[in-house]
């Protein structure tokens, strides 16, 4: 039987090779990848995600915890043909133009697979096209931009602008985040929220798309 409870255990210690372990042990005795992937890794992320909330944990062990999810899911997504992942929420992210920090934007990409969204990294330094480009490929239903800043953080309303004129903005939600982004900046460029860490991040992805 998988011991999800231990793989749970693992993320929230963040023993990377431990939940490597416990993941392929499960695999050989035959358990689907997806159900590993639900009811082993996204869960025990979750538990991270409401200590985090209560102030139990802090960013530093966060990070950690997020690099076990990740060799975890590394593992499992070769496994698992796309058309049977869970699309029903897909999200695209990414730092802007300019701006090349990523340890926010990696984090929400982690919290973001724990609520159970598919999420596409864009990466660091993200030109307007390549937002634009990649929204009309795949249609996501959340796009997530981060600045960590003021001088990177115009570009966030330059995508929203773009957006607009490919005929697509009323057809996803917006989040934007970084240290400079107040909740004044994302309502100014048209955004549809904003959040000031990555766990209520990926709570405001939720809401905005009605889940919670």
């Amino acid at each position: 039987m998988a011991d999800f409870e231990g793989m749970g255990q693992a993320i929230l210690d963040g023993d990377a090779d431990k939940v490597a372990e416990l993941v392929e042990a499960a695999l050989k005795e035959g358990v689907a990848p997806t159900e590993i992937l639900n009811e082993g890794l996204t869960k025990g992320m979750n538990v991270v995600g409401d200590l985090f909330k209560r102030d139990e944990l802090f960013v530093p062990e966060v990070i950690v915890s997020a690099k076990a999810m990740k060799r975890g899911t590394e593992i499992l997504q070769p496994l698992i043909p796309r058309e049977k992942r869970e699309v029903s929420k897909l999200a695209i992210l990414g730092t802007v133009k300019g701006d090349i920090h990523d340890i926010g934007k990696n984090l929400v990409k982690s919290m973001m697979e724990g609520a159970g969204f598919e999420v596409i990294d864009l990466g660091i330094d993200v030109p307007t096209e390549t937002f634009v480009q990649k929204a009309l490929e795949l249609k996501p239903h959340i796009i997530a931009m981060s600045a960590l800043l003021t001088t990177t953080m115009v570009y966030m309303k330059d995508v929203i602008d773009a957006l607009q004129e490919a005929g697509i903005r009323d057809q996803v939600k917006i989040l934007v985040g970084g240290a400079p982004i107040t909740k004044a900046f994302a309502a100014e460029i048209g955004a549809d929220g904003t959040a000031p860490d990555a766990v209520t991040a990926a709570d405001l992805a939720k809401n905005l798309m009605g889940l919670s």
